[in-house]
């Protein structure tokens, strides 16, 4: 390019044709043709025409960020308007500096209102975060109950439901949690896979950071009604966590 300007005698101010900005382009295109789609913003070709500047005692800048609108600016003011080449003393001083009129990167553009709101609203996002983050429910149930069958007859009268109980400790340290029934009088519940028979509340172990899966079943003598509501908690007194989960004891309503 600097030597394809040289040769119609046009300027070509402080690039020395070293082609460094297109050797480390990953997208292959030659920066000094302008902005261009392919351009994927790395600024590497900016560092390599830095380096090279730094050589040869120059000032630095020769490639740098700009939007579309500064560029249309700069390359106005450097073309006089597009009636001449571009004209490296309208872009700089004697001393290298830019001149006023062109328009460059500046940290000071950071700082403007957009900048400072996308700022203050991605750190309201993460404050809202940390802070559900720190208040989140630590011990929480789930509730499953049987659908096939959703109720068995015993022996002796009482009739049984099957439950499926998800019990997730959300904290880096195993513990025992109670689980007991509130309401649904006079029912009581076993767990087969823990050897636990016949009460209304059980302790068992909770694994760190993982949901223990439970086999429940509750019996209750038949008292006429079809649905009988009832709560299943948890709870870990000594962390002060608890968790409810509302959830239903099946009956055909014509049992007395």
């Amino acid at each position: 390019h600097a030597k394809k300007a040289q040769v119609k005698g046009l300027p070509v101010g402080d690039c020395v044709d070293c082609n460094a900005c297109v050797a480390v382009c990953p997208m292959g295109i030659d920066i000094r043709d302008g902005q261009q789609m392919e351009c994927i913003t790395c600024a590497l070709c900016i560092d390599a025409c830095d380096g090279v500047m730094d050589k040869l005692g120059k000032p630095r800048g020769l490639i740098a960020y700009a939007t579309l609108s500064e560029y249309s600016i700069n390359m106005s003011l450097a073309t006089d308007e597009g009636r001449t080449a571009i004209q490296p003393s309208r872009v700089r001083n004697e001393d290298g500096a830019f001149v006023p009129a062109i328009r460059h990167f500046d940290w000071r553009i950071i700082f403007r209102p957009r900048t400072v709101f996308y700022a203050v609203a991605w750190a309201s996002v993460g404050m809202a975060m940390l802070v559900h983050l720190a208040f989140r429910e630590r011990l929480e149930l789930n509730v499953v109950h049987d659908r096939n069958p959703q109720y068995v007859l015993e022996s002796d009268g009482s009739l049984r439901n099957g439950y499926t109980l998800r019990v997730l400790n959300m904290v880096p340290t195993p513990r025992d949690v109670n689980i007991s029934l509130v309401g649904l009088e006079g029912a009581t519940m076993r767990i087969p896979e823990f050897g636990k028979e016949d009460a209304r509340g059980f302790t068992v172990h909770a694994e760190p950071d993982a949901a223990t899966t439970l086999k429940v079943f509750v019996t209750r003598k038949p008292t006429g009604a079809a649905i009988n509501e009832f709560l299943f908690v948890i709870e870990d007194t000594d962390h002060a966590d608890r968790a409810t989960y509302r959830a239903a004891f099946n009956a055909p309503g014509d049992i007395k």
